[in-house]
């Protein structure tokens, strides 16, 4: 699945044409290009209403982690939340106090991340791309194996995901232990 920015330009050219095979009339191409853009789904995605951790059903886990966004990249620490309800709907919220720095969320079959210092979301539909580790931390907690290129390692003093390939990684603990 492709990742989609929000902040995207589509251009299609102006004077193209093409004449129906048919014999029929010209068709003006850009007007057709736009309606089946548009019809497939090039838009930007509603986003997510923001969890409403208070609801019946979420397991919130609390604790600290260290990532690192890629190979020569310094290590930032922080306050980690990882939330889960049954459907699943899924909250990974990485703050470096007092500001949230990663909010990644899935519910049904949408997904989005937000990187709140660089004022960027990107979301889409399906399963999230393989290389967002945010919305992969969860499956790999509840026991599901990462996208391949992924190495996950778990034991009782922590977890550890990390993309050898990027040398983007996550790891931490929570609270009072793995559940």
């Amino acid at each position: 699945m492709a990742l989609r920015s929000h902040r995207h330009v589509v251009r299609v050219p102006l004077m193209k044409r093409f004449v129906d095979e048919s014999g029929g009339g010209r068709v003006f191409f850009p007007l057709l290009a736009f309606l089946i853009i548009v019809g497939a789904g090039c838009r930007t995605l509603t986003p997510l209403p923001p969890a409403n951790l208070s609801e019946p059903g979420w397991t919130v886990r609390q604790g600290q982690a260290v990532w690192r966004s890629g190979r020569g990249m310094p290590e930032i620490a922080g306050e980690l939340m990882v939330a889960t309800r049954p459907g699943g709907d899924e909250l990974v919220q990485f703050t470096k106090s007092p500001f949230p720095l990663v909010i990644a969320q899935k519910a049904a079959n949408h997904w989005q991340i937000q990187f709140s210092t660089e004022n960027k979301r990107f979301s889409g539909l399906g399963q999230p791309p393989a290389g967002l580790i945010w919305l992969w931390l969860s499956p790999a907690l509840s026991g599901d194996l990462p996208p391949k290129k992924w190495s996950w390692h778990q034991n009782e003093d922590g977890w550890h995901l990390e993309n050898p390939a990027t040398g983007e990684s996550l790891a931490g603990y929570f609270v009072g232990g793995l559940p």
